[in-house]
């Protein structure tokens, strides 16, 4: 049985996968014995899981419950920019009561997930976080499949709601919570049957740390990073994953009386996640892990590309006044800018403007001492480089992690047309200056 509810939906040849889901305001027990008020897709904490096809449609009547406007980035999909979910530049904000459509093809199949790009510290800090789950084209079948959904809460021992961003923090790592949990539980178990082979579909979407994922009870094998199957799965010691990011697991679960443990680790100390028990099944015993066939991302033109140098730095505690007497906070630049906000009528300039179906080599470099996960949308990397050590065996990512002055080369064909965000998906960060666009005209 799923982890996570699944999302109701209507399928049909003609029109594909079809949902209907709202946002509201809602509770949840993330404390036993304390409700705390958030909000929630559906209500639900957590989110109901979407699952449709790689290549087919998948229709969502998205109707906003919230006091306040809202939208949905489908994080990771490379989709018509109308869908991407960014206020005013791909679409305008859903308002209290209004309903929008989102329809569109995923090209690729993997683990994926969805969440507002409107007062985002907010509206992804108390809940509206969510997977969206693209299975292959031709069905890959493991025994077992879970999602877990990975985030801290800034809340108290009464469950209820800390500061979600403090200045001081929010110009370093950001702020972090004090309630760990997966899918809305701290330290949750499952059931597994043994022999099963099993999926585990990881994915960080808190707003702020990073986590060093680690599985003890099992072998497990990285089979995925951020949505899209390696060449070469290789046996897992530790991945990191920072806000955004996400990571498919597999392994053979043992015999029925043992545990599985994920693990996030803290040097070489490990700190519980989840657990999984696994009971008695009728599965045979040495299964193998099926193959994740490979997604479709463009072909590389490297001899031609263009390179452009990106810098992420710090611009330090400056508080600037704005016009209608509010103070805000710019932290970090992007090419020595900060993101100025934008509006219906008042775009910013492009961080680049690339042409379409040109191969571009984006240099990262971060000169701070944070990490920071950089995420671009409709479009995915091809990583050649990290940390100046060129990869064997590069691989696809849409949010590339750059750790405390840490570097990485990653490449990507210009293919989707459209103002895409780039930016920096510690939330706080993202908020106080470490965002931009790119142009692919």
């Amino acid at each position: 049985m799923p982890n996570i509810a699944i999302a109701s939906s209507r399928y049909s040849k003609e029109d594909g996968w079809v949902y209907d889901l709202t946002a509201e305001e809602t509770t949840a027990e993330f404390i036993p014995g304390f409700q705390t008020q958030c909000m929630g897709f559906d209500g639900q904490i957590p989110a109901p899981t979407i699952r449709c096809r790689q290549g087919e449609q998948v229709t969502i009547n998205f109707t906003n419950k919230l006091k306040e406007p809202t939208t949905i980035h489908w994080h990771g999909l490379r989709i018509p920019i109308e869908m991407d979910g960014v206020p005013f530049l791909s679409q305008p904000p859903i308002m209290p009561g209004e309903t929008f459509v989102y329809q569109f093809t995923p090209p690729d199949a993997g683990t994926f997930w969805y969440h507002p790009h409107v007062n985002s510290v907010v509206q992804l800090g108390k809940g509206l976080v969510g997977a969206i789950v693209i299975e292959e084209s031709t069905p890959v079948v493991f025994d077992e499949e879970h999602v877990l959904l990975v985030k801290n809460y800034n809340i108290n021992a009464k469950g209820e709601w800390k500061p979600l961003s403090i200045p001081r923090y929010a110009a370093r790592m950001g702020t972090p919570g004090e309630w760990g949990t997966v899918n809305g539980v701290n330290e949750p178990t499952y059931k597994l049957k043994e022999n099963a082979t099993t999926r585990l579909r990881v994915a960080n979407v808190d707003n702020t740390l990073t986590y060093p994922i680690a599985v003890s009870g099992a072998e497990a094998w990285v089979v995925a990073i951020d949505g899209n199957p390696i060449k070469t799965p290789y046996i897992l010691t530790t991945h990191k994953i920072s806000p955004g990011m996400r990571v498919d697991l597999a392994f053979v679960a043992p015999p029925k009386g043992q545990k599985i443990h994920v693990q996030y680790m803290k040097g070489k100390f490990p700190f519980p996640l989840c657990t999984f028990d696994t009971v008695e099944s009728d599965l045979p015993a040495n299964s193998s892990i099926p193959a994740l066939p490979l997604n479709p991302i463009p072909n590389l033109d490297l001899e031609n590309a263009e390179e452009i140098n990106f810098v992420f730095e710090w611009e330090g505690a400056i508080s600037p006044t704005k016009k209608d007497g509010k103070t805000d906070h710019t932290f970090w630049l992007i090419n020595k800018r900060a993101w100025e906000g934008m509006t219906a009528t008042d775009i910013p300039a492009p961080l680049a403007r690339l042409k379409l179906g040109k191969t571009y080599i984006f240099k990262l470099k971060n000169v701070t001492q944070y990490h920071h996960p950089i995420h671009l949308h409709g479009h995915t990397f091809t990583v050649l480089e990290m940390d100046g050590k060129k990869l064997e065996e590069p691989f696809d990512t849409d949010t590339v992690l750059l750790g405390k002055n840490g570097s990485a080369i990653a490449a990507f064909v210009a293919d989707n047309p459209g103002k895409w965000m780039y930016h920096c998906h510690v939330i706080e960060h993202m908020k106080t200056g470490l965002m931009g666009y790119i142009e692919v005209y």
